[in-house]
């Protein structure tokens, strides 16, 4: 049923190449859902291609120029899309836009009251947890997620309300397209490798972000990070008082000051002050970097006028992202879980949250490194993250869009592990995992499947291993 928000002129029949990524699909259902006649490829089928046909759009797998729709009036692309790829010279033959994925997105939020979600670590997780609450608070907003959500269902939705949620990927400085009327930056570090070259850049490319934020707007940061208080120190620097800044965390001079947090298994009760006032209310995710996740969220809603305790009750509604920490199932007395982490800060976060769920079981960790740049700068760092789990099983790297770099594999975070006492162990060949696994596993244990590539499918089949053990 299509919405009545129009859909840009030159997008009312646009074809996305790579359709089936978190992004591009997100972007896609919205423009499906406003009544566009969307179309698009991937380089093979999956659930979220699945979903986007339910909708009407018509997805071809595999890249060929002939699935270019004769009357396409542009063509979307990610920074993930090579140059050559077959559809892309295609559009470029024929003279039909390119549009950016972000441009794509800026033009959907326009009109709308937008809350960008921006900084590394838990950037799904905290759009997430917003689109939710103000769902549930009847709010009806329109959002796009970099991940599927356990509820609603999908990781984009137009909404009837007027707040537009959405993930700002600062990978790319494509954030630097929006401007929303809210901004959340949870913490600045040196990631993205391919694209930074120094933390002052990062610093740059975050001041820019601020700085698109509308008149009369907030940024709202973290008080705990050294990064994330050196970009408040450097927005605020200017002193002309824009965007007003809302910071929160632990911190003693925090806005919203996250007094306590209480874990309860795989859930955890967060006490904040805010405004004069103290808020307790339950994230049903496990661990404190979930619980800042949701604090976050509490005050980016509460910048946007939506009233403190009905977003903290509603907070409560959030049941997860697909791949943060998603449970897959259990065998055998093993649990199986599911993470995208592939950081340090990350990684090492995830681990922490998983051990208060672990109980006296051991947490056993399937990790696959993503991309070599990545692991070329932070390989230490990942085989030190990895030692807060009981055993490691380490995959080769997935490269996604990047090509091998020469003496860069596994191996460096491998080494890095083992040198601080680590129970690590290499494994090339991901189909000999569920065997590997099954063969660790002992009833009680956490298996927890990590990484942001192709790791997510081992879950059901370590299951069925463990199954058949039982």
């Amino acid at each position: 049923m299509a919405s009545a928000v129009p859909t840009p002129p030159a997008m009312d029949r646009p074809h996305f190449i790579g359709i089936g990524g978190a992004g591009m699909s997100g972007i896609a259902k919205i423009l499906a859902q406003r009544g566009a006649r969307v179309g698009g490829s991937d380089a093979r089928a999956s659930g979220t291609v699945a979903a986007l046909r339910e909708l009407g759009v018509t997805v071809h797998i595999g890249h060929a120029a002939e699935h270019l729709a004769p009357d396409a009036t542009c063509v979307v692309v990610s920074s993930a899309i090579r140059q050559d790829n077959a559809e892309l010279t295609a559009a470029h033959e024929r003279g039909i836009p390119v549009v950016h994925r972000s441009d794509a997105l800026a033009a959907l939020m326009e009109g709308a009251r937008p809350i960008a979600v921006a900084g590394t670590h838990g950037k799904t997780t905290t759009t997430s947890m917003l689109a939710v609450a103000l769902t549930t608070l009847g709010l009806a907003p329109s959002y796009a997620i970099g991940g599927d959500l356990d509820a609603p269902g999908s990781n984009a939705h137009q909404g009837a309300g007027e707040i537009f949620v959405a993930e700002a990927d600062e990978s790319d400085r494509s954030f630097h397209k929006y401007a929303p009327e809210v901004a959340i930056v949870l913490n600045v570090e040196l990631d993205h490798h391919a694209n930074y070259a120094s933390m002052d850049e990062i610093y740059e490319s975050f001041e820019t972000f601020a700085a698109r934020i509308v008149p009369g707007g907030t940024l709202v940061v973290s008080a705990d990070h050294a990064g994330a208080r050196e970009l408040t120190a450097r927005v605020t620097a200017a002193g002309d008082g824009r965007p007003r800044v809302v910071t929160y965390g632990e911190a003693a001079d925090a806005d919203v000051r996250i007094l306590e947090i209480v874990p309860h298994g795989l859930t955890s009760e967060v006490t904040v002050a805010l405004a004069g006032e103290e808020l307790t209310f339950t994230v049903s995710v496990p661990g404190s970097h979930y619980a800042h996740n949701a604090v976050a969220a509490l005050a980016a809603g509460v910048a946007a006028g939506v009233p403190a305790h009905d977003l903290a009750a509603a907070l409560g509604s959030y049941t997860g992202v697909k791949r943060r920490l998603q449970l897959k199932g259990t065998a055998a007395g093993v649990q199986v879980i599911d993470s995208y982490a592939h950081h340090p800060t990350e990684i090492a976060a995830d681990l922490e949250a998983i051990r208060g769920g672990a109980g006296d079981g051991r947490v056993l960790v399937v990790f696959q490194p993503h991309l070599f740049s990545r692991t070329q700068r932070l390989a230490t760092e990942m085989g030190e993250a990895l030692t807060l789990a009981d055993a490691c099983v380490v995959l080769d790297i997935y490269p996604a869009r990047e090509d091998p770099i020469p003496g860069v594999t596994s191996a460096l975070i491998v080494d890095a592990a083992a040198a601080k006492g680590a129970d690590v162990t290499a494994e090339h060949d991901k189909d000999a995992v569920p065997e590997v696994i099954a063969g660790m596993a002992k009833p009680g244990d956490l298996v927890l499947t990590m990484g942001a590539g192709d790791v997510t499918e081992l879950g059901p089949r370590i299951l069925s291993r463990l199954e058949s053990f039982a």
